[in-house]
């Protein structure tokens, strides 16, 4: 890989994969591997599944991309689909390329809407390489803290007696981008009550919950969106990764009162491949091939036996600080290994023995997504090899 800039923090352990399929990667030798990682946590249904390459070969075959002045019916239909599934009728979609360009594309929205100018957002979360969200400029972001609050255990009516509720300057804020559980690849997820709490303050002051579903969207928790694990209706979405299956789109989705008060007013934001149809066909075909297949549940089942596997794994090794996981979104974090050196020793030895998993840079947390097809055999092969190769480590 002398030709390419790589992944910071990440070193290339398989240089040679030439196939996918399903959670199976293949090197030009024949060697399989087990890919519990989704890509980049993207093949949500699993590589080279047979429904994206139908619905890309057909619609690339009749129009792939389109312009500034013609669109598709396709882009209009899968608009729908997923305005219907998070619940936003009347709303609107537009399509881009990554999560993190829907995520600004909807941070930019939400400043044009709101009168007041700060966003709030939790301090550990990511939402992309770029822009508003990711730098958190204090003059548009207040950063909220809360790791107090993750084993406070006091129900949302008592946050407001807090006082790092107090810290918060209310009378500023607009919105709240919440990311329901990857925090950083950490896996974490922000208690209810805090988001609970927040979301009634919002409804008190008519602002704005805007939500980043690229990581937790789609099935991966076992619900469709990370989001319906705390009962609240958000006004904006953004969704990416999952949503392509390893196809480069994702989607801002605009609830009906932003596009009220938007108006006829212009986003200034457009590129390339906006509304393209081929991620469009894309979108429609892996939300039919979840639904029609009954993926979101078979998430949760699969979530809940490698949860139970990996907890048997620290029981008996006593090398795990901790399990954190929602439906087939997994952390590992090993005990005694802030630096990730144990870690980087385990990621590379799981490798040789044929799982990719992904491993958090400077941390002791490895961190599982496998597609919501993985097969049960795969789980229960890896939690033996898991524990193998910790038993191998004390």
């Amino acid at each position: 890989m002398s030709n390419l800039m790589w992944y910071p923090g990440h070193e290339v352990l398989l240089d040679d994969i030439v196939r996918g399929e399903n959670c199976t990667l293949f090197d030009s030798s024949g060697s399989r591997y087990v890919d519990l990682e989704s890509g980049v946590w993207c093949t949500a249904i699993g590589h080279s599944h047979p429904a994206v390459l139908d619905a890309l070969g057909e619609q690339w075959a009749r129009l792939a991309h389109t312009g500034f002045s013609f669109g598709s019916r396709v882009v209009e239909d899968a608009a729908r689909e997923v305005l219907d599934l998070l619940g936003m009728q009347g709303g609107r979609c537009v399509f881009l390329c990554s999560g993190g360009e829907a995520v600004e594309y909807g941070v930019r929205v939400a400043h044009m809407v709101v009168s007041r100018p700060l966003l709030m957002i939790l301090a550990d979360s990511y939402c992309g390489a770029y822009g508003s969200a990711r730098r958190k400029d204090p003059n548009e972001w207040h950063v909220f803290d809360w790791r107090p609050c993750e084993r406070c255990g006091r129900p949302a009516a008592s946050c407001e007696s807090c006082e790092l509720w107090g810290g918060v300057p209310w009378e500023r804020i607009g919105g709240f981008l919440l990311e329901p559980g990857s925090s950083g690849g950490l896996v974490r997820f922000p208690p209810n009550a805090l988001v609970a709490a927040i979301a009634r303050r919002l409804e008190e002051t008519d602002g704005l919950l805007l939500v980043n579903e690229v990581t937790t969207g789609v099935g991966r928790t076992g619900k469709w969106f990370g989001f319906e694990h705390y009962g609240v209706r958000p006004d904006v979405v953004a969704l990416g990764k999952g949503i392509g299956n390893g196809y480069p789109v994702s989607v801002a989705a605009l609830g009906p009162r932003v596009v009220g008060r938007l108006g006829d007013r212009p986003v200034p934001y457009s590129q390339s491949h906006q509304n393209d149809a081929a991620g469009a066909a894309v979108v429609r075909a892996v939300l039919r091939t979840i639904r029609e297949g009954g993926l979101v549940e078979r998430a949760r089942e699969m979530g809940e036996l490698l949860r139970r596997g990996l907890d048997g794994v620290a029981a008996r090794t006593g090398m795990v600080r901790e399990v954190r996981s929602r439906g087939l979104m997994v952390a590992v974090e090993l005990l005694g290994d802030e630096a990730g050196t144990l870690a980087t020793r385990v990621h590379r030895e799981l490798a040789g023995r044929g799982f990719v998993v992904a491993r958090r840079p400077g941390t002791g947390v490895l961190r599982l997504d496998p597609a919501l097809t993985v097969e049960r055999e795969d789980l229960e092969r890896f939690v033996a090899t898991l524990e193998a190769v910790l038993e191998a480590e004390r």
